[in-house]
């Protein structure tokens, strides 16, 4: 069953996010410890008005336990988004200072998706990203945008299949990632 996430769901999400995003969840959090960046994400996805919120987030349940999730969000509330975190990590005194821009004001962003490692190879993956192309019809967006790590051919090569083009390069946390694109109308 997929459902909009409940603040009651930060545990297994931030954790399937972890094993999504790496490094990134230790810049948003502005540590370089694991327990302590996930517990971190977990406080801000359990608020509103911030890029991980539950707000943001679809989760697939089986068996009474999450195994999937999909984040995603308009490029144009990208800024807004972030703010919290830029304010922590302000209030801890890190030298971060910005966020990386990922999506533009005119694309409807997925931010992550990821399946638990028990349940990878049923079409769980592929099923979110139809659900995200068909949420951004609802909303009315007709250009949305991935990230994927230039390492992960396998992941870039189902992007093309399903239609998505190259549109650029971005660094994030370190790592270099492809933009993806696609039109829906």
């Amino acid at each position: 069953m997929i459902r909009q996430a409940k603040k009651e769901d930060a545990t297994a999400v931030i954790n399937l996010m972890y094993t999504a995003i790496g490094d990134i969840v230790h810049t948003l959090a502005g540590t370089s410890d694991v327990g302590t960046a996930l517990h971190v994400l977990e406080g801000f996805f359990r608020e509103k008005g911030n890029r991980i919120s539950f707000e943001n987030v679809l989760v697939m349940e089986e068996d009474e336990r999450v195994i999937a999730f999909m984040l995603a969000y308009h490029g144009s509330r990208a800024a807004e988004l972030d703010r919290p975190f830029l304010e922590r990590l302000a209030a801890i005194g890190s030298a971060t200072q910005t966020i990386e821009r990922e999506a533009r004001e005119d694309e409807y962003y997925l931010d992550s998706i990821a399946v638990h490692a028990d349940y990878q190879g049923r079409g769980i993956g592929t099923k979110f990203l139809r659900l995200f192309e068909q949420q951004a019809g609802e909303l009315g967006h007709d250009k949305i945008m991935l990230l994927v790590d230039q390492e992960n051919t396998a992941a870039k090569l189902l992007y093309v299949k399903m239609g998505y083009k190259e549109d650029g390069v971005v660094t994030v946390s370190g790592h270099l990632f492809d933009r993806m694109i696609k039109w829906l109308n």
